[in-house]
């Protein structure tokens, strides 16, 4: 994830450190001069800075089918890519293309596994054969059907706050994906719940947003929900459903973060 830190707290630090007479010049090899109040200060600040960085919303760009559009995911920003492997799914990657993809992402980028009711034990050898980092159960798998030794990620289909009661169920889930129901499809449909529901989610941990999200909307989402984190698929493709329109994923990264510093 790209990190932007506003300028006003950059001119705000080194007008701290030019106070210093001993640092008069800001070169690295000078700072040693600052005294130790200074610097207790300036720690104290920066680390502020860092929190607010690493409590920004994280976003994963789902339905990865090729390596220029992982590229380009993790080169704008995203924190996480999702790889499908439900055979009807338009979207649908094979473990041996996956896994070459995954080979070649740079490091603390998290992969994710997208199943949808699928033999436990394909889920654990398509995991281990890939390197994914976590599971995601899109489909109406049990609580003892998620619980493998992989870090995993319950999807909920929302339809409306009755739904909710599901969450309870899932205690070992490391985050909740609120997606669209759909009587046919069971994701990337690119429509829109209702989101004051996946606010009142959040008492159950935390939630990721999903579910028709594209760079238009995904500002006003996070205004209202201030979700752990925000996934999106068919809302940054082109006309061809698995292929990513670069310039819709970086919109989309663009807005998510301005939202969450401008409403966090």
């Amino acid at each position: 994830m790209k990190i932007k830190i506003s300028v006003p707290e950059v001119v705000s630090l080194i007008k701290e450190i030019q106070k210093e007479p001993a640092a008069e010049d800001l070169s690295l090899m000078y700072l040693t001069g600052i005294s130790t109040r200074t610097l207790s200060m300036l720690s104290r600040r920066l680390i502020g800075i860092c929190d607010k960085i690493h409590q920004m919303v994280k976003v994963k760009i789902c339905g990865i089918t090729n390596l220029e559009d992982a590229f380009a995911s993790v080169n704008y920003g995203a924190d996480a890519l999702g790889f499908v492997f439900y055979s009807k799914s338009p979207r649908a990657v094979s473990p041996e293309t996956a896994k070459s993809i995954i080979a070649s992402l740079p490091p603390f980028v998290t992969t994710v596994g997208v199943f949808a009711d699928e033999e436990n034990i394909k889920v654990q050898n398509i995991a281990l054969f890939t390197g994914l980092n976590v599971i995601q159960f899109h489909g109406s798998e049990s609580p003892k059907e998620c619980a493998l030794k992989k870090k995993f990620i319950k999807a909920i289909r929302i339809k409306d706050r009755t739904d909710l009661k599901h969450l309870t169920q899932y205690k070992k889930s490391s985050a909740f994906l609120l997606d669209t129901y759909s009587p046919s499809e069971i994701g990337g449909t690119g429509l829109v719940f209702n989101w004051d529901i996946a606010v009142e989610a959040k008492k159950y941990g935390k939630i990721i947003l999903a579910g028709g999200l594209n760079p238009e909307n995904i500002g006003e989402a996070i205004k209202l929900v201030q979700p752990y984190g925000v996934d999106v698929s068919s809302g940054v493709e082109g006309s061809e459903k698995g292929r990513k329109d670069h310039q819709k994923v970086k919109l989309f990264l663009e807005s998510a973060q301005k939202a969450f510093r401008q409403y966090k």
